[in-house]
C-alpha cells in the first residue's frame, strides 16, 4: 500500500467516486453479514485504541477503514509531545464511541509505515478512509482544534462513503464482533447500486441516469446528489483533448464556454481553487445569459467539492462580491 496525500474532499477523479460507491456497499454487506450470522456488532471501549505494525497493517487499518475512518497516531516513547497528544486521541477515541477506530503506531518499531506515509517528524496523525489516506495534522495541536478535525472526518466518511462506524457496548468482551449492527436497506439502495456498476463499467452516462432517477423519487437524497454532480463532471470532461481546451481558454478570457471547459478540466486535476478563481474571474467579465451560464456552472463545482471545504465557502464569498 502506497498512501496518498488527499484533502477529504475536493479532488475528484473516477477512481475516487468508484471507491467512495464500493466503500459503502462493503459496509452495508458487511453489516448485513454480521446479522445474517446473528452477531450483535457490538465491540468494548477497549477497542477503539489499537496499536499496529507493519505486519498487520492491511488487517487493521486498510480492511477496517471500509468500515470505520481510521485515525493513525504516529508516536515514539522518546516523543515528549506524543505523550501529550496520544492521550487525548485515545480518550477522545472512547469519547466519539466508535464514530472512528485509532490506530496507534510506534515510528522507531514500523519505520516502513512511516516512510510510506511520509512523516516527516512526530507527533503525526493521519486518517484512513476506505482504503484512502490523508494527513490531518503533524505536531502538538490544542484538543479545540483536533475535535474540529476529527468532526469534519466522521462527517464526510458518513455523507461521502456511507461510514457510520461501529457500534460500542460497554460490557462487551474486548476483542469481540468488529461490525455495526445491519442496518435495513434503503429504498434506493438498487437504484444507487446500478450507478456503482455503471461507473465500474466506465458508463458514466448509466451513472449520471441511475443517480437521476433516484432523485426524481427523492430529491433530497444526499448521496445520489454528489454522485450525479460527480459523475456528470467526468462525463463532461471524457474525450476532451485538455491542451485544446486550455489553449482556448488562454485565448479566450471572455470566453464564457471556453472558460467553463477549461475550468471542469482544473477540478477533476485536483486545482479546485484554480478553478473557482476561473469561473469567478469569469463572471466579472461577461454579462446575460454568459454570466448565468458560469455562475451556475461554479454552483454545480461546489456540489462536487462539497458544502464543508473551506475552499467553497471562501468561493462563495468572492462569487458574491464579483455579483453584487
Amino acid at each position: 500500500m502506497q498512501p496518498r496525500n488527499m484533502s477529504m474532499s475536493g479532488v475528484v477523479d473516477l477512481a475516487a467516486v468508484k471507491a467512495a460507491q464500493e466503500a459503502k456497499a462493503k459496509a452495508e454487506q458487511a453489516r448485513a453479514e454480521a446479522a445474517r450470522q446473528g452477531g450483535g456488532g457490538a465491540v468494548s471501549p477497549a477497542d477503539l485504541v489499537i496499536d499496529v505494525d507493519e505486519a498487520g497493517f492491511e488487517r487493521d487499518v486498510l480492511q477496517r477503514s471500509t468500515e470505520v475512518p481510521v485515525v493513525i497516531d504516529f508516536w515514539a516513547e522518546w516523543c515528549e509531545p506524543c505523550k501529550q497528544l496520544s492521550p487525548v486521541l485515545e480518550r477522545l477515541a472512547v469519547e466519539y464511541s466508535g464514530r472512528f477506530l485509532l490506530a496507534k503506531i510506534d515510528v522507531d518499531a514500523n519505520q516502513m509505515l512511516m516512510q510510506q506515509f511520509g512523516v516527516q517528524g512526530i507527533p503525526a496523525v493521519f486518517a484512513v478512509v476506505a482504503g484512502q489516506a490523508l494527513p490531518l495534522f503533524q505536531g502538538a495541536a490544542g484538543e479545540a482544534q483536533i475535535r474540529e478535525t476529527l468532526d469534519q472526518l466522521v462527517a464526510v466518511a458518513e455523507q461521502r462513503f456511507g461510514l457510520t462506524g461501529l457500534t460500542v457496548d460497554p460490557d462487551a468482551e474486548p476483542g469481540g464482533a468488529q461490525t455495526a449492527p445491519a442496518a435495513p436497506a434503503g429504498p434506493y439502495d438498487a437504484l444507487l447500486g446500478a450507478a456503482v456498476q455503471a461507473l465500474d463499467a466506465g458508463d458514466l452516462g448509466g451513472a449520471v441516469q441511475a443517480y437521476r432517477n433516484v432523485l426524481s423519487e427523492d430529491p433530497a437524497n444526499t448521496e445520489a446528489k454528489l454522485g450525479l454532480s460527480q459523475a456528470e463532471l467526468l462525463q463532461r470532461v471524457q474525450g476532451a483533448d485538455p491542451q485544446q481546451v486550455r489553449k482556448e481558454a488562454a485565448e479566450k478570457p471572455a470566453d464564457a464556454q471556453a472558460q467553463i471547459a477549461a475550468a471542469d478540466l482544473d477540478l477533476v486535476g485536483g486545482h479546485v481553487e484554480d478553478a473557482f478563481g476561473r469561473l469567478i474571474e469569469t463572471v466579472q467579465r461577461t454579462l446575460g445569459d454568459d454570466r448565468d451560464a458560469v455562475r451556475l456552472r461554479l454552483l454545480e463545482l461546489f456540489e462536487v467539492v462539497g458544502a464543508d471545504d473551506p475552499r467553497v465557502a471562501a468561493a462563495r464569498r468572492a462569487l458574491a462580491r464579483a455579483l453584487f
